[in-house]
């Protein structure tokens, strides 16, 4: 395995793939997630325990969603179980993504322990202990800035672990080194990661439109609010599912690779 370096242009190209390969697999792939929406929201009902599983489990699970990615552009059909692909191949590799969650946990930890600073941590102990705040707390502008900082600095983090389970389970990549060729990914094809970025933003802001026109033409909130929340998870999948080609896209196979 070495890294390959892309020229910007292939931004979009993933951003293709990614949409090609939902295509093939629409039910399939849309399941999945929500399957992994709703595993990640029952386990964050549990205070601190429940968050803190959430958090050490998500680069595995994450995982299982490349895994479906890369059946479904083969043309199979994935079944629910590779979901939990990264945790039943044998002890090292479970040791390897526990490895990664307990890693990527303290990212997320380190991340909730600068939000105070922001809101007086409000965000913090949502995220951590499910204490809901109220609807004014909710509006409140710090709150607000604590949680898109929060979001904004999870965004890269989410994806430096995504190429770092799919190194460590594919190459035998140890976690560590496998974070740390991520990262290499990522910074050798900045432009096309921008790219990337940047159409997905560009089509979750042209869905932003439709549905504002819906609405003007419709003129019911409700009923656009209820086509529009199973069309945006549908477009969230999509982005997982091209989050598999900038992986396949950032590194090249070579000789003695096991596949």
């Amino acid at each position: 395995m070495k890294l390959q370096i892309v020229p910007a242009s292939t931004g979009i190209q993933w951003v293709k793939l990614g949409m090609r390969t939902f295509f093939k697999q629409p039910l399939a792939l849309s399941g999945l997630f929500f399957i992994f929406l709703a595993v990640m929201s029952v386990l964050n009902v549990l205070p601190i325990i429940g968050s803190v599983l959430a958090f050490v489990l998500m680069p595995g699970v994450t995982f299982g969603l490349l895994a479906a990615a890369r059946e479904a552009n083969t043309g199979k059909f994935p079944m629910p179980t590779i979901l939990i692909t990264a945790f039943r191949s044998g002890p090292l590799q479970r040791r390897y993504m526990l490895t990664l969650g307990a890693l990527y946990t303290v990212g997320i930890v380190l991340i909730l322990c600068a939000t105070p600073l922001i809101d007086g941590g409000g965000f913090a102990k949502l995220m951590l202990l499910g204490e809901t705040p109220s609807a004014e707390a909710r509006q409140d502008m710090d709150f607000q800035f604590a949680m898109l900082f929060a979001s904004g600095l999870n965004m890269p983090l989410t994806l430096l672990f995504c190429h770092a389970t799919a190194l460590t389970f594919w190459y035998n990549t140890k976690p560590v080194k496998s974070l740390f060729f991520s990262l290499a990914a990522i910074a050798g094809n900045f432009r096309a990661f921008v790219v990337y970025g940047l159409v997905w933003m560009g089509v979750f802001l042209g869905f932003g439109i439709a549905m504002a026109v819906l609405v003007g033409v419709i003129g019911g909130v409700e009923t656009v609010a209820a086509l529009a929340y199973p069309a945006a998870m549908l477009i969230a999948t999509m982005v997982f599912t091209s989050i598999y080609f900038t992986f396949q896209g950032s590194f090249e196979l070579t000789p003695g690779d096991d596949t």
